[in-house]
């Protein structure tokens, strides 16, 4: 056998045993550079899908359960779909009636289109007759899973993949409702988070490309966001936190109110492309000079895409 081998390398020519003898480094190189190609390709999906690295399983049993919260993380708002066309919100996300309401109730009718508000993964859908009545829990590559309860029929099953838009489902009375509406909820590792830290129902749009999660500042951003974003007066939890917070300081207490009045008499624009200052302010039946004073910023400011103003 050694003698074949011999012969069979003689037969081939000199130039041609050369290039097998560098082809042998080049093949290592290839392997080395795939390997690093292939390193990349996962560290870019570990940004794109925060979900692969938060949740430890893929299940169709449980609604939630709570795991460890990340101290911070950046979600991913972009390419979204309104959950509904509804601006009306009915109940605030916080303390209601001694316990906690974990999402935003939403004015819907029966029949209403509920639409998936990311794309993803449908992981549970089913009937909860003292709870959540016909409800759908899917999971997001930004990290979130989105939970749409009260619904009168399913549209989609399990493990289905859905885009953003897609219809889930229709708006109903289901389960522990007294009254049509949508009941919403945005989690993080199982955690109930404020939808309106990311909605905004009554215009129709997120609060910006991302937002940033805290563990450390959560909660107060969670009661600035129902300020800004929720129903006035419906939700008292958060307002005996206000003043728990204030109490025993008159003046520190009288700026705090000066302030979220201000704020709530803010509505908030989202920069489309190609948008400028005196497009916005016409859009709002307001002026430039009004839109810089209230933004601080110069009337020759260069608007990014994604960006919100203030009118």
């Amino acid at each position: 056998m050694a003698l074949m081998a011999l012969a069979s390398l003689a037969v081939i020519p000199a130039a041609g045993q050369d290039l097998l003898a560098n082809q042998a480094p080049i093949d290592r190189k290839m392997k080395a550079v795939d390997s690093i190609q292939l390193q990349k390709l996962l560290e870019a999906e570990e940004v794109d899908n925060p979900a692969a690295n938060l949740y430890q399983d893929w299940n169709n049993v449980y609604a939630h359960r709570a795991t460890a919260l990340p101290d911070s993380l950046r979600i991913n708002l972009r390419d979204f779909c309104m959950p509904t066309d509804s601006r009306v919100i009915t109940s605030n996300f916080g303390a209601r009636w001694g316990r906690q309401h974990k999402g935003l109730d939403i004015k819907v009718y029966i029949g209403d289109t509920i639409r998936a508000a990311f794309s993803g993964k449908i992981r549970i859908v089913r009937y909860e007759p003292k709870g959540y009545g016909n409800y759908v829990v899917i999971r997001h590559p930004n990290g979130l899973e989105t939970i749409y309860g009260h619904m009168s029929k399913h549209l989609v099953s399990e493990n289905q993949e859905v885009r953003a838009g897609d219809p889930i489902g229709l708006g109903g009375n289901t389960g522990r409702s007294t009254g049509s509406h949508l009941h919403f909820e945005t989690r993080l590792c199982g955690v109930a988070l404020n939808p309106a830290l990311m909605f905004d129902f009554r215009n129709q749009d997120v609060v910006g490309d991302s937002y940033m999660f805290r563990k450390s500042t959560y909660t107060q951003e969670s009661a600035q966001a129902t300020r800004l974003r929720g129903v006035p007066g419906s939700n008292p939890g958060t307002d005996r936190l206000d003043i728990a917070s204030n109490s025993g300081n008159d003046k520190s207490s009288s700026k705090q109110s000066k302030r979220q009045k201000k704020q709530k008499d803010s509505r908030f624009h989202k920069v489309s492309k190609g948008e400028t200052l005196s497009a916005i302010a016409r859009k709002h039946g307001t002026s430039v000079k009004a839109l810089c004073a209230k933004n601080g910023i110069k009337q020759n400011a260069t608007l990014r895409l994604g960006q919100i103003i203030k009118y």
